[in-house]
């Protein structure tokens, strides 16, 4: 029997399959006390839970790390294969529902639907007129801009085809099957963010992507742009965001995710131009069901001395 750490609410099916193994488990809304975590084999955690060098050290049977997410940037990669500690990740399983939440906040901010729902609560029903306070823009033929194109960033670019927009990307690597199937033409970031009607970031947060849309980039935004945002929240430079938006120099923008969460800038909130929404880009139940599953599955395995599927750095091998 091993110990299994979850540190977030869990579905009680997940729970009961791991007991169902054979093994104990334990839930927590965050960190485990220490005395919990030197005596844990397997740790399952969301994005939200840092998990670095220091509690790494503090758990010395801990064989897993099953992350509840695609991204691991809150996963100290170097120091888990130091400890020769597993980690895996949940691919694949949210593309669509964060590709489709991508898509929401591209059309709220489009179509101004928060600002109109607002509007109606707090004063009526003004009337039909024909030239109404919350005139938006339109998305249909107009041109995207995919920042990342892995396996969210194609899902974003297909959903294109149904509003027949032209299609620009910005990746590491050139993916030409992808393009001549979405018809998506690869282009600079300059010259993506100078002709994109809508800018949607899917890029992993790295050293590379930290700040990668700043003062210099939202400049360069073509005149009543709107960038959405669905990667991670320091890939944008708020501040510089913040300015951009108070200078008029893009319309506005969709933010899933926010440069220090939980805070989010205060002078966002003020904003009418700006939909914000907590870090929901897979929260659909059958896709969070299916995270939870795949979480399930690493763990499984590695406790029953598998190798698990979806490793996101290689074996390194039994902990001594």
């Amino acid at each position: 029997m091993a110990r299994i750490l979850i540190t977030t609410a869990m579905f009680p099916e997940a729970t009961d399959r791991l007991r169902a193994a054979g093994h104990e488990v334990q839930i927590y809304e965050g960190r485990p006390p220490r005395e919990d975590l030197a005596r844990a084999q397997a740790l399952i955690c969301p994005l939200s839970m840092p998990v670095r060098a220091e509690l790494l050290s503090q758990a010395p049977a801990l064989r897993i790390v099953a992350n509840l997410g695609v991204g691991v940037d809150n996963i100290d990669l170097a120091a888990a294969a130091a400890h020769k500690v597993l980690v895996t990740n949940t691919p694949d399983v949210l593309t669509e529902a964060t590709a489709d939440l991508g898509w929401a906040l591209l059309f709220a901010v489009a179509r101004r639907i928060v600002e109109a729902d607002q509007d109606l609560r707090q004063h009526g029903f003004p009337g039909w007129t024909f030239i109404p306070p919350h005139l938006g823009v339109d998305v249909y033929g107009k041109t995207l801009g995919v920042v990342g194109f892995g396996r969210i960033g194609q899902a974003v670019a297909r959903r294109a085809r149904g509003f027949a927009m032209e299609v620009f990307y910005h990746s590491r690597t050139r993916k030409p099957d992808v393009e001549r199937e979405l018809g998506a033409r690869a282009v600079s970031l300059s010259d993506l963010l100078a002709g994109s009607d809508f800018v949607v970031l899917c890029v992993p947060l790295t050293p590379d992507t930290r700040h990668l849309i700043g003062p210099h980039e939202l400049s360069a935004m073509k005149d009543g742009a709107i960038l959405v945002n669905i990667a991670r929240g320091p890939v944008v430079d708020e501040a510089a965001l913040v300015a951009a938006l108070k200078a008029g120099a893009i319309r506005g923008a969709g933010l899933d995710v926010f440069e220090e969460e939980p805070q989010v800038h205060p002078d966002l909130l003020g904003m009418r131009n700006v939909v914000l929404v907590p870090h929901i880009g897979s929260a659909t139940t059958a896709t969070r069901r299916k995270m939870a599953d795949l979480a399930c599955d690493s763990v499984l395995a590695a406790l029953a001395g598998r190798t698990p599927r979806n490793l996101v750095v290689p074996n390194p091998g039994p902990r001594a």
